[in-house]
This record gives structure tokens, sequence and C-alpha cells, in this order.
């Protein structure tokens, strides 16, 4: 080996296991290396290490070079070529690493490189570091974090392993541009001093600006972050504005309060110029099995003015507020249970302040829903019993006509059936109790032959029979339990035709207790009778369903399958037609989804009747290319007994639904999707006599290329004898453009297609005979622009949609939208509503 006067060098690569005396011991073993016979000079310097120092082996320090260089002149032991260093989980990388004995400093240069034990680099010209790693300073520091965050200073201090100091420091969460790394990132935050704290696992930034492509846009002299691996930190979040008429200039300043692990608190105050102080807080709590939250809000109005006058507003309340709750809980993996509660002020509370709410529908007539369910599931069968309280927040509908609902309780379980008869066995069980306050009530043929009651904003009947009047909810308590049990099974035989017998028995109870004192409850003397507290109802069932597929396989066309069914149900008439309310089978639509369904009502407060026969015809391909397409024909005949769908009850339900007749409407189905790329489905319902069409679905979902669109139609003919006195019409169309990697456009357009007939009609009421009306009114429209990126999301959105009188929202409204979040730094959304008030959402004019 060769030697020097004042130094030894090793020309194989070294592996050294170091303790925190490590470099000190490179002297020692380089000396002890001259003087060791040859056996002994064969041992590695690890062993010669280990032998002499047994260090903890928590400390062990590992060295990784081509060279290790002792010089005892200057007390330094360096090592030299592709040098790796680690220590305590952090790894050092560098071309030279140099430790200095009589500073115990390490020196690291050329394409030096520090990984920590989380993933985070850092980069830089040259380190300068104690012997641990944790104290030092850096030149031309870049540092990229595991959540893929990027620092950089021309010099940065570190202290004690927890602090490091960016002096003239960046911040960004974007990629360096590839084609040029010196361009400046979309956004980066730069600041005289940024201060970055593991042990708070904050960033603070000092006299910074945010630029934009290298372009300052904002000044901020001090503000501070979490750092990217935070998921809760106590703090205040980012600021909201709000403008409206009637509430002013306001502003807020969120305040997020991280208690525990399990539980945290966030109090929102909201300074508004008219209205005064709204205070909003949110109390967060998790558990093993489960977690819940508590929302409240609440504001003494300053101004009251500003809002219409009851009904149609809350210009009479000095408090308005709300407190909400939700929570599940998993009782073990099949059951679980929980809530989703709110109580209101008043039904324009939440959408004159803004309050987010998580019991409102996102139905077009929207109400606050609260529930509270308990829930079990299994492979066979599963358990649902659940509360319901709804809050009607239409200024047109009346709070004591909405059912409170405690139970619903719904139980299903299948079964196999014993090997004698073999098949399955279902078991189906539903409890439901409701009452309400006032019965609810709607003329026919619809709004044109109502009436408004003195001082009242809903709409009732001006006669009381069941020809010219709907029930739509009694007043007064009602309760009905049912159970059925149903038995299948399925037979193929040799020539391949399908046979599915099937059987059952359903068992209905009724309990009613009437109100006829108050409102109008005494009118529902007209259709039900209020002394017939209690009954029941039995359907006994028998059928068979026969299918025979004919298979054909094609060159180059695939395989065709045509199928013709039959299916025969006998049972007796349904009972008591028109003498129990129907609270949940008033919705009935008649289409390919229920044509072989033995009871094709929505609920249970009905149940089909008497001696029925479904038939059809189903053909259906699937080709090499793996594309698929079906079209399906059916109609159905009431061949004995009572038709369930033509007898009256008090909400008409079957009346106009394709199936009164002995001999109903025709449906079919059309679907195909050629490939991922494309579907379309459309499914109709035409006249048994004429042919003329009663109902139309279409839908198609394409894309092609960067293009991705779909369309909605919907035509249902004039149902008078259930409310709808003209022609409902409808088409939504929407697609995206994706213009690049980053960029996309959107938008979307729903048009009325009957709102012109509804406008005439009530022109011609008033007397009005040339009045405006458009064949293709937008009753919604969106359009979009979005860019989002690994570090950034920018979208900019207008809305416009008119709504009908009766969901207390602006008519019509017009709103854009604008949301801007800079990864790991925060969102800001700006929304600005363009259009004007209206008395129907609660604020003076």
């Amino acid at each position: 080996m060769p030697v020097r006067a004042d130094w030894s060098v090793w020309t194989r690569r070294a592996r050294l296991h170091l303790g925190k005396v490590g470099w000190i011991l490179l002297s020692t073993v380089a000396a002890a290396a001259l003087t060791l016979p040859s056996a002994a000079r064969a041992q590695t310097v690890n062993e010669r290490l280990a032998s002499k120092s047994q260090p903890n082996k928590t400390d062990k320090l590992l060295v990784e070079a081509r060279e290790i260089v002792y010089d005892n002149d200057k007390n330094t032991v360096a090592a030299v070529g592709d040098v790796h260093v680690y220590y305590q989980g952090r790894a050092l990388q560098a071309d030279r690493v140099v430790y200095d004995r009589n500073t115990s400093r390490v020196h690291a240069e050329g394409n030096a490189r520090l990984t920590e034990s989380d993933g985070t680099v850092a980069t830089g010209d040259r380190f300068e570091l104690t012997d641990d790693f944790k104290d030092g300073f850096i030149d031309t520091l870049r540092v990229e974090t595991s959540d893929k965050t990027r620092f950089s200073a021309p010099r940065a201090e570190r202290t004690s392993g927890e602090t490091t100091v960016f002096q003239r420091g960046t911040y960004t969460a974007c990629e360096a541009c590839k084609k040029d790394p010196s361009r400046p990132p979309l956004w980066q935050v730069k600041a005289a001093k940024i201060i970055h704290n593991n042990s708070e696992r904050m960033i603070y930034y000092e006299d910074a600006t945010i630029e934009f492509y290298g372009i300052p846009l904002a000044y901020i002299p001090y503000f501070s972050t979490p750092d990217p691996t935070v998921r809760r930190k106590t703090g205040f979040l980012s600021p909201r504005y709000v403008y409206s008429s009637a509430l002013g200039y306001g502003a807020s300043a969120p305040f997020f309060w991280a208690i525990a692990p399990d539980y945290d608190l966030t109090l929102t105050p909201t300074i508004l110029s008219r209205q005064g102080f709204l205070g909003q807080a949110e109390w967060r709590q998790r558990f093993e099995t489960g977690s819940y939250n508590i929302r409240a809000a609440g504001i003494f109005q300053q101004d009251k003015a500003a809002f219409s006058e009851p009904p149609y507003g809350a210009a009479n309340k000095d408090f308005r507020g709300s407190i909400e709750s939700t929570g599940r809980f998993n009782i073990n993996q099949q059951w679980a249970w929980g809530w989703d509660v709110a109580l209101l002020s008043d039904k324009w509370f939440l959408e004159n302040y803004k309050v987010r709410s998580e019991s409102l529908t996102s139905t077009f007539f929207k109400e606050s829903t609260s529930t509270v369910y308990l829930t079990g599931r299994s492979e066979t069968g599963y358990f649902d019993m659940r509360g319901y309280y709804f809050r009607t927040l239409s200024y047109d509908d009346w709070q004591k006509q909405q059912p409170v609902v405690y139970p619903t309780l719904d139980y299903n379980k299948r079964i196999q059936a014993p090997w004698a008869i073999g098949g399955e066995i279902e078991l189906d069980a539903n409890v439901t109790h409701l009452s309400r306050s006032a019965a609810q009530y709607q003329a026919v043929p619809g709004i044109v032959n109502g009436v408004y009651p003195t001082g009242s904003t809903y709409e009732t009947c001006t006669v009381f029979n069941s020809t010219q009047c709907l029930v739509r909810g009694i007043g007064g308590s009602y309760t009905r339990i049912s159970t059925s049990a149903t038995w299948q099974r399925e037979f193929v035989d040799p020539l391949g035709q399908t046979w599915k017998p099937f059987a059952g028995i359903r068992v209905d109870g009724f309990a009613m207790n009437l109100k006829t004192t108050n409102y109008q409850n005494s009118e529902i003397s007209n259709f039900l009778n209020p002394n017939d507290n209690l009954s029941a109802r039995v359907m006994p069932t028998v059928g068979l369903e026969y299918r025979y597929p004919f298979v054909a396989t094609t060159q180059g066309w695939g395989t065709h399958i045509v199928e013709p069914i039959a299916q025969i149900v006998v049972r007796p008439s349904e009972t008591r037609i028109g003498k129990l309310p129907n609270e949940d089978s008033q919705s009935l639509v008649f289409d390919d989804t229920n044509i072989f369904e033995w009871n094709k009502f929505s609920g249970y407060d009905r149940v089909e009747g008497g001696v029925r026969a479904n038939v059809g015809a189903k053909y259906s391909v699937t080709t090499e290319t793996g594309g698929y397409g079906d079209v399906l024909i059916g109609q159905s005949y009431q061949i004995a007994g009572q038709n369930s769908y033509a007898g009256t009850d008090i909400a008409h339900t079957g009346m106009d639904s394709g199936l009164e007749t002995n001999q109903s409407d025709y449906i079919a189905r059309v679907h195909m999707a050629p490939n991922e790329n494309f579907s379309f489905t459309g499914r109709g319902r035409f006249d048994e006599q004429t042919f003329a069409l009663e109902r139309l679905e279409l839908q198609a979902n394409a894309k092609v290329g960067p293009v991705t669109a779909n369309a909605m139609y919907a035509r249902y003919a004039a149902q008078p004898q259930l409310g709808y006195p003209y022609r409902r019409e409808g088409l939504l169309t929407g697609a995206t453009l994706q213009l690049s990697t980053n960029w996309s456009v959107n938008g979307s357009v729903l048009f009325d297609l009957d709102r012109y007939i509804t406008e005439r009609a009530n022109y011609a009421t008033v007397g009005v005979t040339n009045g405006s009306s458009n064949r293709w009114s937008v009753a919604n429209m969106s359009i979009g622009a979005r860019y989002q990126d690994e570090c950034l999301t920018l979208g900019v959105t207008y809305l416009s949609s008119y709504k009908n009188d009766s969901t207390g929202t602006r008519s019509p409204d017009k709103t854009v939208m604008v949301t801007l979040e800079l990864r790991t730094l925060g969102e800001i959304k700006f929304s600005q509503n363009l259009s004007s008030s209206s008395s129907t959402d609660g604020i003076a004019n």
C-alpha cells in the first residue's frame, strides 16, 4: 500500500461503520494499518473499527467512498469520490466529504445532497454541517420534500436538525419547467426569510410576495402556513368575503382549533355592514367506531327591513339561526346507526346568509331533511329503520302539510328454499307511521283550477271530490304494516326453454286517525271515512314466467339472441281501492324497467291485483369487438278481475299511466354501446290504439378525441288526472373539450321546451292574448373553463337558471364563480350574483 509521510490512501472502495467518534477513529485505523501484518491487513476497515470502538448500534455511521484520505497535519479525514454517508436515517452524498476534527464539522462539496428520513431531499453547492448533520450552513440550497414541494435559497442555516432558515428564499409546489429549468414556476412565494420549523411543522414567511410566472401580484408582510405534511393545525383559515344587497359587505376570518387528535372546533365570525355580527361554529369529534359534528349559526339582525314580510320572508324576526348535527357510528361490520338533523329559525335563513348545510336536498324543490337511522346489511339481507322530519324551504309550501315519519322500517331476507321445492324464498317487511297537522289537496287538472286561500301562499282545491281534487296527504296519523313471503325457482328444459314458477302472499294492516278539525281537514270526509280506523288487505299470488332464447353466432357479426318473454300473474282483485290513504305509491312510471314486475306500484300503500299477463320480446347482440346492443318491446294485459290501475284512489295513481286500460300501452327500449366511447339508450311508451307518443326518454354519451359530450331528451304527454294539464318536454346537453393536458372548457344547456305552453295558458287566464313566449326557453346554462396541474387549480364558471316561484330562490339566477387553489397554500372562492333579488327569496325589493 503506498504511503506518504502524513496521510494514507485506500484505493479500493471502503465501507465504514462508525459511532459518534467514528470520524476521529479514522486516524487510528489509518495508523494501525501501517504496522499490522499482512493477515491482519486483510481485515476490513469496518471490522477494525467495530473491534476498537464498539459503538452504540443506534448511532452507527456508514461511509461509502472510493478513497479515504487521512491528513495528519490538518487533522482531517476526507472521503473522496462518490461519497455516501448514512447516519440516524439521514443520507449525505457528495463528490468530497471532509471531517475536520478541530471543529467537529463536516464539509460536503460537489453535487452535495442530503436526504432526510422522511424523504425530503436538499441539494446545494456546499454543505457545512456538524458531525450529527443537525446544524450548519448550506450554500445555494434546493430542497424537495416528499410531498413534491420545493424550497430554494442562496444560503440557508440549519439548527438542531429542526429549523431551517432560508435567506432570500423561495417556495413553490410547482415542478420546474423541463425545457428551461431557469424559467420561473407558475407560482412561487419569495420572502426575505422563510423559516421551516420541523417540530412545529410550520412555515413562516417574512416580507413575502406571491409571484405568478415571476411577476409579483401580492405582497404580504408576514404569514404562516402548516408544512405540507400537516393535515390539521390550529390557526386562522383563509378569509372569506361576501356581498349582497340584504347583507351589505362582509368579511370573515375562520379560526380552526385542533384541540386534540380526535376533536376540533372551527369558529367563523362574520361582520356584515348591514346586518351586524353573524357567528358560526362547528365542532367535530371522531371515535374508533365513528364520528359526529355539530354546526351552529346565528345573528341578531340589525336591519330587518332588508327582508320581505311574512309569508314571503323573515322581516319579523330579530334573531335568525340554525343548529345542525351529523353522525354515524358502526356497531360492527354489519350494523351502523347515525343521524342528520337540522333545526332552522325560518325557511329563508340558509339561503339569505349563505350558510352551508348538509341536510339540504339537491332536488329542484329544496327542503331540509332530518333523519335518525339504524341499518344492517349482510350478503342475503338488509334492515333499515329511520325517522324523517321535512322542513320545507319554498315559500308556497306549508309546513303543517309536511309529514313527520316515525318510523319507517324495511326488512328483506333471501334464503334458499328446502331441497324438496328448491329455488329461493324472499321475506320482506315494511312498517310506516306518519302524521301531519293539515291535509294537502291539489286541484285537477292543475293550478289553472286551483285557488289560494286569503293570506296563504299554498294551493288548494275549489271543489272537494274525488273527480276534481287530489289528496296528496292526509291530516292526522297513519300506520301501515306490510309483510310478504315469495318463492321462485327457475328450470331449463332440454330444449333450452326457461320456466320460472313463483308464488307469494302479502298481508297489509292499516290504522288511521284522521283529523277532521282545523284548517281544511274536515274536507277529508269527501274522500275517506274518518270512522274507518282499522282495516286489512291480503293478496296471494301465483304465476309463471317463460323465456325461450334463440342463440345464433355469425362470422364477423357476433352472437345474436332472440328471446320471447311471457308472464302470467294470478291473484284476486285489489281491495279497498280509494278507501285508504296513498302516501308512498303516488309515483308510477310504466316502462321497460317494470313491465315484468309482479307489482308495478312504487310503494306499499297500493298493490297490483287481478289476473295480468305481461308479454314481450328481446333481441340482443354482442359483437366480436366487445360491442353490445339490445331491443325490448312489450305490452301488459288485464285478463280478469279489477284493474288496479283503473281504480280511482285519492291521488289518482294509475290513471294516465298507460296501464289503466285492459290492454296497456306499448313500451319499447333500444340500447346501443358499440364501443367504450359511445352509448345510446332510448325508451318510450306508445298509445295502444293510436300509437301516439305518450312518453319518450333519449340519452346519448360520446367521447371523440378530446371531446366528451352527452345529451338527454325527455317528452311526457299531458296527464291531467295527475295534475299535469300540459305536455312536459326538455333537452339537456353538455360537453367538455380537453384543450391540452391542463386546460379544458365545458358547458351545458337545459332547454325547457314546454314553458311556452304554460306561459300562454297563464296569459290567457288574465286576458293577455299577445304574451311573449319562447319555444326554446333556456332553463339552466353553465359555461366554464378550468386549468389544473400539479400545483394549481383555476376554474371560472358562469351559471344562469330560472326557478319557478315555489323554490324561494332568485328568478332568474345568474352567477359567476371563480375558484383558485394553490396547492399547500390554500383555496380562494369568489361568487358574484348578477341578478336582482325578488320577493320569492325572502328579500325585500
